[in-house]
Formats: structure tokens, sequence, C-alpha cells
């Protein structure tokens, strides 16, 4: 009898915490085994091969990213402003998932996957603000924002940021930026900031 459908779903998070937590080299078939409590036997039923996990975990991501980019689109404050809100991380299944995909930059198949992510941030971001310039910087406050909410040397002894960014400003500087850029008319910010 096959195992239940929840196991594939096991090995991949599984896969996933050993790649953000230990790094590829320790994500190996026994280890993701060992740590979504499955026999390898059961593991190859699912994914024959590592590189069979990789793709299950890249094909996670564009579902992911799907319903992330459906979200952003229809946020009722705005692209740019879902956009930089959720560039903070927050530790949500996307999140988890996009950072075990950056761990796999070995693996040429994660790679692309990543610059699609990225593309289809940027293509939003691009629409909402018409501006490539302004959609350029709008990524990489993005970046910065993702950055400082991650890495360790951004907080401070006490441990809480060195700095606090303050979302509603940078969504409103943006729509100013918008509008100056655009000759001052009274441009669309509706899908910058609601």
């Amino acid at each position: 009898m096959p195992p239940p459908p929840a196991a594939r779903d096991r090995v991949l998070d599984a896969f996933e915490r050993l790649l953000v937590d230990r790094g590829e080299r320790a994500a190996t078939l026994d280890a993701v085994a060992r740590e979504a409590g499955v026999s390898k036997g059961g593991l190859i039923y699912h994914f024959p091969s590592r590189d069979a996990m990789v793709e299950g975990l890249l094909d996670r991501m564009h579902a992911r990213a799907a319903q992330d980019d459906a979200l952003m689109r229809a946020a009722p404050e705005g692209v740019v402003a879902y956009f930089l809100r959720t560039s903070q991380f927050a530790d949500t299944p996307f999140d988890r998932t996009l950072v075990a995909a950056t761990r796999l930059r070995s693996h040429a198949s994660a790679r692309e996957a990543l610059a699609g992510v990225q593309r289809h941030w940027y293509d939003a971001v691009q629409t909402a603000v018409g501006d490539r310039t302004v959609a350029q910087m709008v990524m990489l406050m993005g970046d910065g924002l993702y950055y400082n909410a991650s890495a360790p040397d951004a907080l401070a002894s006490t441990g809480t940021p060195q700095y606090q960014a303050n979302v509603d400003e940078m969504v409103t500087l943006v729509s100013e930026l918008v509008r100056l850029r655009s000759g001052g008319a009274g441009s669309d910010s509706g899908s910058v900031s609601g």
C-alpha cells in the first residue's frame, strides 16, 4: 500500500528545513528521510532521486509564488505596499521555500526558478508604477528590507533591528516619485498604494 499523500509534503518540508538550517550538503536522501520520519524507500517512492526532490521543491516554490503574485496584484493597499510589506522576512511558508531554494544555487534549475520569481515581482511593480527606474528602486528597497530583517548583523545588542523601516512612508515617497516622473499629472497611484 502506498504511503499517504501527506508523506510527500513531509518529505518536502524536511528537505526545506535541512536546506535552510544546515545547507545543501546536509540535505542528503538519508538525512531527509530521517527528518521526515519516513523510510528511505518511502522517500524514494515520492522522489526517486535528489534531483527529483529539488524539482519538487521548485514546483512548490512556483505554486507559492503564483499565490503570492495573485495576492500582490489584488492587494487593496496596492502592489508596491504589498511587495514592500512582504519583503520583511516573516517566516511564512513562502519565505521558507524561497530561502531553501537559494541554498540550491548550484542547480541551474533553482537559479532559473528564483530569477523567474524575481521577474514576476518586477513585472507587477513596474506595471503598478509605470516607470522602469522606479520599479528597480522598489525592488532594491525590498531587497534591503529583507536583508535587514534576516541578517544577524542587522540586530543591535538589544536584539532589535538597528532601524525600523516605515513602509507607509516608503510607499508615500514612491507614489510622490511616480507623480513627479509622470510630469506631475494625477497618476493612478491606486496600484502603488490603496
